[in-house]
């Protein structure tokens, strides 16, 4: 014992792992294969440590396989780890060399949850948060559609959750499904991809594979990640009524759909999100409290708390 090793792990190792009949038929996945890299990823969720015995357990001498029966068995294992991500659903694995190796959604995929009912996501429900894929399809959606509208002179902010993700971690919420912005509705027409839209009344691919469209619920677009995937960022159009309060036709009914003064329009400042810098209401704690009550930026909740509450997954570790 003196000589053994505590680690979190086992992939790769030959080993002859020892534990309690009723431990391994505690977890949800007992043999799933590959049985080492499925027990040891399955403990560490338990925070189990593996002790390792060094030599205790020698391998019986066998013949040296083919190359033919070494590219069999690599290729036996890989498909067995795939399907055991699945299984999981597991969406990003961080390999021991520092390189990431993903599962998840990407362009040419569906995102990795539903329809959102009552702003409330299928992966909330289930007591986690966005899944790492979905949040990288909607930082890159993100950091696109504000590269677009930058050089193409739009005025536009973060609005709703994303402005509070922005304030409170430069980045989108760890549980949010897609991105909110504000524009002026007369600046629509200056982005060529809206235009387009506008134009022939059909969404638009741009060439890097982004899809821009006109709503179906309502007088507003989207920036869908790609066609297959509909990971996507909102754009919402509003225009200042008389007396300097800007408004917009299309109300979802969402606690921060509500009318605010142009005057946190002028000046819009720079404020970091997702990897880039975008604009922001030049009083952002203002915005928000009017938007979502005071407090806002100090007191993170889910959309919908009538469903799920935050409280409910971070009394321990956030979930996963």
């Amino acid at each position: 014992r003196r000589h053994a090793e505590r680690c979190g792990a086992l992939d790769g190792a030959p080993a002859v792992l020892l534990l309690r009949t009723r431990d391994l038929f505690s977890l949800p996945f007992p043999l799933s294969r590959p049985v080492v890299t499925s027990l040891s990823l399955q403990a560490a969720v338990r925070g189990w440590r593996l002790l390792l015995l060094p030599d205790a357990f020698p391998l019986a001498r066998r013949p040296p396989p083919s190359p033919h029966g070494r590219w069999k068995a690599r290729n036996s294992l890989e498909q067995q780890r795939r399907a055991l991500m699945e299984q999981f659903g597991l969406k990003l694995e961080v390999l021991p060399d520092g390189r990431q190796r993903w599962h998840g959604c990407d362009k040419d995929t569906p995102r990795c949850f539903g329809t959102i009912h009552a702003q409330t996501p299928q992966y909330l429900v289930a007591g986690r948060w966005t899944p790492p894929c979905c949040l990288r399809a909607l930082r890159a959606t993100a950091r696109h559609v504000v590269a677009e509208l930058e050089a193409a002179g739009v005025r536009y902010w973060l609005e709703g959750g994303s402005l509070l993700g922005a304030v409170r971690l430069g980045d989108i919420i760890p549980w949010d499904y897609d991105v909110d912005v504000g524009l002026y509705r007369d600046d629509v027409a200056k982005c060529r991809w809206l235009a387009a839209v506008l134009a022939s009344g059909r969404p638009v691919e741009d060439p890097e594979g982004f899809l821009w469209e006109k709503a179906a619920e309502g007088e507003f677009f989207r920036v869908h990640f790609s066609r297959a995937n509909r990971l996507h960022v909102d754009l919402w159009p509003f225009y200042a009524r008389p007396g300097g309060v800007m408004t917009k036709d299309t109300w979802l009914g969402h606690r921060q759909d509500v009318e605010f003064p142009e005057r946190f329009l002028v000046p819009l400042v720079p404020v970091a999100f997702a990897g880039v810098t975008a604009k922001a209401p030049n009083d952002p704690r203002a915005f928000l409290e009017l938007k979502f009550g005071p407090g806002a930026i100090e007191s993170p909740e889910y959309p919908n708390p009538d469903v799920r509450r935050l409280a409910q997954d971070v009394d321990g570790d956030p979930p996963r």
